[in-house]
């Protein structure tokens, strides 16, 4: 593969300026990403690979835009509309309720 999501090693991005004593998780979300994922795995949803191959499926705008746990909520949705485990319109509902606070 020789994609956008295969960066290592390319030149042009500037210095990587690592946070000093960066936490594992810059958000509450994305502690819960962080909780599902490894259910969902653990639970059979989807393999290492299956789930690699679902961030690699996102478009280059969306995955440079993106933050590295908004790509496995990226995978995650897709996995599991894929195997009918929810529809987009129940992820549809679920955003607008979250947009609204009623979540």
């Amino acid at each position: 593969m020789n994609g956008i999501h295969d960066l290592g090693g390319m030149h042009g991005f500037g210095p990587i300026r690592p946070e000093p004593n960066e936490p594992v998780f810059h958000h509450d979300w994305e502690r819960r990403v962080f909780g599902v994922m490894m259910a969902a795995f653990g639970g059979g949803q989807y393999n290492v690979d299956q789930f690699r191959h679902a961030i690699e499926r996102m478009g280059a705008p969306d995955y440079l835009a993106s933050s590295y746990y908004e790509h496995w909520l990226h995978a995650m949705e897709r996995l599991f509309q894929e195997r009918g485990t929810i529809s987009r319109a129940e992820l549809d509902n679920k955003w607008a309720e979250l947009s609204k606070g009623t979540a």
